[in-house]
Order: structure tokens, then sequence, then C-alpha cells
């Protein structure tokens, strides 16, 4: 049983930032089913690094005001194709899933292309209300070798003066 402000807080959450290890959080949309958290990765869908090998993450959700109420941590199970838990799940998610180009067909997809995660809460949360950080909690910008070049803007023709005076 989950602990009752984590269910309380996953049940208006439909987006959580998920970190495994000491690796940066990542976005993700996830559903609550069943005191656990439901996250579908890989392949075509959101990717989450690390989430597929991972046995255990912290979970982050923002309140209603949009900044961060909780940070929880779970154990991660990997939800099977063909299993009762898949059966019983996979076209909950798929009716849940914002902009599903094709909510009916997602779970046929998703056993092929896609794994479905269970976060299941373990514990007290690790941060909530007054134990919360009181910073922003940005990360700096990750390291890149991409460039982005920003040429001056070409004007084909002359400009018009203003003559208005404005």
């Amino acid at each position: 049983m989950a602990h009752p402000l984590v269910g309380e807080a996953m049940k208006k959450a439909a987006v959580g930032w998920l970190a495994i290890g000491d690796g940066p959080a990542t976005a993700a949309w996830l559903t609550w089913i069943d005191d656990a958290a439901y996250v579908v990765h890989g392949g075509p869908e959101q990717p989450v690094p690390g989430l597929a090998e991972a046995d255990a993450c912290r979970v982050s959700v923002r309140g209603e005001h949009g900044g961060r109420i909780l940070t929880w941590r779970a154990t991660v199970e990997r939800v099977g194709p063909g299993t009762e838990a898949w059966d019983q799940v996979a076209p909950q998610l798929a009716a849940k899933r914002l902009n599903a180009t094709d909510p009916v067909g997602a779970p046929s997809r998703w056993a092929t292309d896609a794994r479905i995660s269970r976060l299941v809460p373990v514990g007290d949360p690790v941060e909530a209300g007054d134990s919360l950080p009181t910073g922003s909690g940005a990360a700096p910008p990750r390291e890149t070798s991409a460039v982005t070049p920003t040429p001056v803007p070409r004007t084909f023709h002359r400009r018009r003066r203003d003559t208005t005076g404005a």
C-alpha cells in the first residue's frame, strides 16, 4: 500500500520526473493505477534513459500550483506482454494517453516496440512539505558538441524608412 501522500499526489499527476541512480531526472508521462505508477517508454514512445535496466528510481511530481510537491522512491517492475497485468493495464494506459493516434491499437504496438514499467512506491516520501529544497531544482544545460550557427538575417529589398516620425 502506497503512502497516503503519494497516492493523493499521484491521482492528479499526469507527468513525473524520473531519476535513475545519480543521473538527471527525465520528464515522463505516467498514469496511476492501483497504487502504482505506470510508464510506457522505449521504441517510438517517450525516451526514459536507464529505466529499462533499472531496479529502482525516484519520482518527483508537481502540484496544481506548478511547483514540486513530492519525491518518492520506487521499485521498477516490467509488465510483460501477454500477462494478466498487461491485459489489465495496457488498455487503461492507451485510453489515458494524450494525443494518441490509435488508442485501440496502441497495446499491440507497445507489445513489440515499447515497454511498460510499473513503479511501486517504497517507504515514506523522500521529500515533501518542509523537506523540499527551496531552490528551483533547474539543472544547468548539459555539455554538448552541437553548435547552432546564427547568421545575420539577409534583407533582399531595401527597408522603408519610417516617415511618420514614430
